[in-house]
């Protein structure tokens, strides 16, 4: 068996279980920032859960290099993304972007059932991007001097004015690591963005070439002469 079919048996026997991983890792993420009072053996056991799924994450990255037969600087220049994912785990939901371009370029063409899974999964991306970029930025501001992000909610109305390209501008991070986090969340955004505006603008040209294939040329008559 080549290698590139064991990449392909690993990636399907993975795609579930990472799922779920990075969503107990966001889950116990979430908890212990919107719940600090928790006792001390509840945040030491939502810690284990991160780590754990942080080791899946890492362990599915070694093994897919391994099986790739590449050095590791070409890996990681040809699955930036994946890196990024490894090392941010929160940031798993974008990698919906790099699904998109794969199927794009072994099709040739779009489709509608891969036009509506696109835009059901960016913007299932989006909402999970998002609510682990608000966690992130508000546990960076909330106790930083001179923010203005002070709550929760606070830091959920900046990411939808930032994840929709907006900026109102009325309460912005500032500190080093909250604009870190800003700035993926802008690169963010605008791939999610223009996947959605994508795959919607090119159903509605499939739509009306399909309409005015069938109505037939204007001014004649569909019953013939």
């Amino acid at each position: 068996m080549d290698d590139d079919s064991r990449m392909r048996r690993w990636q399907r026997w993975t795609d579930r279980p990472l799922a779920v991983a990075s969503l107990v890792y966001l889950g116990a993420y979430a908890v212990h920032v919107l719940a600090p009072g928790l006792p001390g053996p509840v945040h030491d056991l939502l810690l284990s859960l991160s780590c754990a799924a942080w080791a899946f994450f890492v362990g599915d990255y070694v093994v897919r290099w391994r099986l790739s037969g590449e050095r590791l600087p070409r890996f990681v220049r040809r699955h930036w993304l994946d890196t990024v994912v490894m090392v941010l785990p929160l940031l798993r939901p974008v990698r919906i972007v790099r699904t998109y371009e794969l199927v794009e370029r072994r099709h040739g063409h779009t489709q509608l059932p891969l036009q509506a899974l696109v835009m059901l999964y960016a913007g299932m991306s989006s909402v999970l991007l998002g609510f682990a970029g608000a966690l992130q930025v508000y546990q960076f501001e909330h106790t930083a001097p001179h923010a203005s992000i002070r709550t929760f909610g606070d830091s959920v109305w900046w990411v939808c004015s930032t994840l929709s390209t907006v900026g109102y501008g009325d309460v912005v991070p500032v500190t080093p690591k909250g604009r870190i986090v800003a700035v993926v969340l802008m690169i963010c955004g605008l791939a999610l963005l223009g996947a959605v505006t994508g795959s919607f603008s090119s159903w509605l040209m499939q739509r009306f070439a399909g309409g005015s294939d069938r109505e037939g040329p204007r001014g004649s008559d569909p019953r013939g002469p």
